[in-house]
């Protein structure tokens, strides 16, 4: 198999993600559909083994043969850049990768709301992105990093799984840590990372206790944490975070949350009619019924406050997804596909 030309020709399909399975044909992901690819033959047993042993460093390689699954960056001859899963699938080696844009995304090329835009400019605090996978998550993250380094005289350091974007410092200086190369875990790493005098620290994903409690400590602290999460919206993101303690810290984690949290973004990328695929969020603005409603675990009842809440800025995915119809970026079909009540949406 020519790994290669399979990524350049995804790159000229304008495919967001390629897939290699034994015996399976190619598969590319085209504005969020799948689609096989009759230019090569279906996968053999074994090709994939190959190409990982030639792309893979003997670190990769040991870390795949113990955990059965290994994440990294690869750059082609041509200088695109891609994140690569390699895992292992009947017995048999498999790679998922995603295409990642060489030109950093700007907040107005993502269709970043106003909110989003004031929430950035907060000294200190904790900015959520969540979602599914594939939803848009890091590119949010990296226009949100994109217009920081444009605006401030920060040091940004970002903890990453693996480096995408590659910024380039201006006002700004950007150190870009990889999990692995540079640093052992994301918690190690945000133990040490006040010694390196941050302003702001991304951190790729909270997955755990330890990182969730000291990403909440550090936005804290006098820094603007941005991170993401695999949740839905922002109740079940307030839960998550919650119920990853024991049950003994759990009203000390609602009350650091409701000083330190400034806002949950939650997206969905939803097919445009135009072609492509646009961001749909649900956004919620840390304000003071809000931080009541953590501290008291009344969370349920935070999605009255994001419906009537505008003036802050916030939106409940359904709220979006009726704006995008009716500025006919979406479709009716599209937006009631998404909504949590499609009945009300047209």
């Amino acid at each position: 198999m020519f790994l290669e030309e399979i990524f350049d020709k995804a790159i000229e399909k304008k495919a967001s993600d390629v897939h290699l399975n034994a015996e399976q044909k190619v598969v590319f992901r085209i504005n969020g559909v799948l689609s096989f690819q009759k230019d090569w033959p279906i996968v053999k047993p074994g090709e994939v083994e190959q190409i990982a042993e030639e792309v893979l460093t003997d670190h990769l390689k040991e870390q795949l043969k113990e955990k059965k699954e290994v994440d990294f960056s690869y750059q082609t001859k041509s200088g695109r850049r891609f994140r690569v899963n390699f895992y292992q699938e009947k017995g048999n080696l498999a790679l998922s990768a995603r295409f990642i844009w060489p030109k950093i995304p700007t907040l107005e090329d993502i269709d970043a709301q106003p909110v989003i835009y004031d929430l950035l400019k907060s000294k200190q605090g904790l900015i959520l992105v969540t979602g599914p996978a594939g939803c848009g998550k890091s590119t949010t993250l990296a226009a949100s990093i994109d217009w920081l380094n444009k605006h401030y005289a920060y040091h940004i350091i970002t903890l990453e799984d693996p480096i995408e974007f590659l910024f380039k410092s201006e006002k700004s200086l950007i150190s870009q840590r990889e999990l692995g190369r540079d640093f052992i875990s994301f918690g190690q790493a945000l133990r040490h990372v006040v010694r390196q005098d941050p302003n702001v620290i991304m951190v790729g994903e909270m997955r755990d206790l330890e990182t969730i409690s000291l990403a909440v400590t550090l936005a804290e602290t006098g820094h603007l944490i941005l991170a993401t999460l695999h949740t839905p919206n922002a109740i079940q993101t307030i839960d998550r975070i919650v119920d990853v303690f024991p049950s003994a810290q759990q009203t000390q984690i609602r009350l650091q949350l409701s000083l330190s949290l400034k806002a949950v973004i939650s997206q969905w990328l939803v097919p445009r009619i135009d072609g492509g695929r646009i961001a749909a969020r649900e956004i919620m603005v840390n304000n003071s019924a809000i931080a009541t409603m953590i501290r008291e675990n009344k969370v349920s009842n935070i999605i009255n406050v994001i419906q009537t809440g505008s003036k802050f800025g916030m939106q409940t995915m359904d709220q979006d997804l009726e704006n995008l119809y009716k500025h006919k970026k979406i479709s009716l079909e599209t937006a009631k596909a998404f909504a949590r009540y499609p009945e009300a949406i047209g």
